[in-house]
């Protein structure tokens, strides 16, 4: 396993860190969360990726962790890094979502006791609230590390002025910001245009999720929307966003992955780490394989000028 600083921080990550944001909520057996939270261990995958709506239902997925960590890896804590957040819809009532210490505070509390942990190494808020002061918000996240529920801090889904800002709060108050988790793939690269040299210039990590743009950049696509996919399955992907245009590119990315004897899935893993200034990638996974498969994109990272050329236009001619 490769491991990257996290911005200024003395704190490495894998490169690649597990999710569990899909598949491992209830509905899902617990016997193949258990082996795939196992395996990415022994691959050196020491962080944990959560939050507190994960599931289905909400609540689920640190549930679920908190079992395999008692059964599996309690005694391995002090190599793992747990992460959670708060921020989207948890409960009903004024408290149970965005930004206000009331409901981070609570969150955290919560987020512990499913888990069975005293301390979670990361602790975001997962959106900005446009009714709380940010100062608020970060001084929730500052009250977190010192009251030892957490030790790091981080944001996600912050633009690029409300994350220096929040670095600046968050510096202040002697608790700086760690690290921020955003949306980033081939086909979604807003956070180039600015957000990636602010967080450089804050000497902060930078973490994205959906690095595969929901199984877009993956095979499974490539002949086709089969019906069990998440396009035909999700909340978050809908048959819009599989054109004929866009599955020309993804089959035309598949090309260029094969030419370097790597599936599509990781040549997009690749291309997302050949920043340095990207700390990991957050994937999910449904079975060992999958993971397994995955994690073999760290076994290639290199690109030439000559593939990233390629890719640029494959990608340009895509948003035309």
């Amino acid at each position: 396993m490769l491991y990257r600083r996290s911005g200024r921080s003395g704190l490495q990550l894998p490169a690649i860190s597990l999710g569990l944001w899909h598949n491992f909520g209830h509905g899902r057996p617990y016997a193949t969360q258990r082996a795939i939270v196992r395996r990415a261990f022994d691959l050196g995958v020491t962080h944990f990726d959560l939050a507190n709506n994960y599931g289905p239902p909400p609540g689920s997925a640190e549930t679920n962790f908190g079992r395999i960590l008692a059964d599996d890896l309690r005694p391995y804590r002090d190599e793992i890094v747990v992460s959670t957040k708060a921020g989207y819809n948890m409960w009903p009532g004024p408290y149970g979502e965005w930004g206000s210490r009331k409901y981070l505070t609570a969150s955290l509390d919560q987020s512990l006791r499913r888990t069975g942990l005293e301390y979670v190494d990361i602790f975001y808020s997962h959106r900005p609230d446009p009714d709380t002061p940010l100062e608020e918000t970060m001084g929730a996240l500052d009250r977190a590390v010192r009251s030892g529920k957490a030790l790091y801090v981080g944001i996600s889904n912050y633009s690029p002025a409300q994350t220096r800002e929040a670095a600046h709060i968050l510096r202040s108050l002697g608790t700086p910001l760690l690290i921020h988790q955003p949306r980033y793939s081939m086909f979604d690269r807003a956070i180039e245009a600015s957000l990636l040299d602010v967080l450089e210039a804050e000497g902060v990590g930078c973490i994205p999720f959906s690095p595969l743009a929901q199984g877009l950049l993956t095979d499974r696509y490539l002949s086709g929307i089969p019906d069990d996919s998440r396009v035909r399955t999700s909340q978050f992907l809908n048959e819009s966003d599989l054109t004929p245009s866009r599955l020309e590119t993804i089959r035309s990315l598949d090309e260029v992955a094969r030419g370097r004897g790597q599936s599509l899935a990781q040549l997009a893993l690749a291309w997302a780490l050949r920043d340095h200034r990207i700390t990991s990638l957050i994937i999910g996974a449904s079975s060992v394989t999958q993971l397994e498969q995955n994690i073999g994109a760290l076994d290639h990272l290199t690109l030439s000028d000559g593939e990233l050329s390629a890719i640029d236009k494959l990608l340009a001619d895509d948003r035309a």
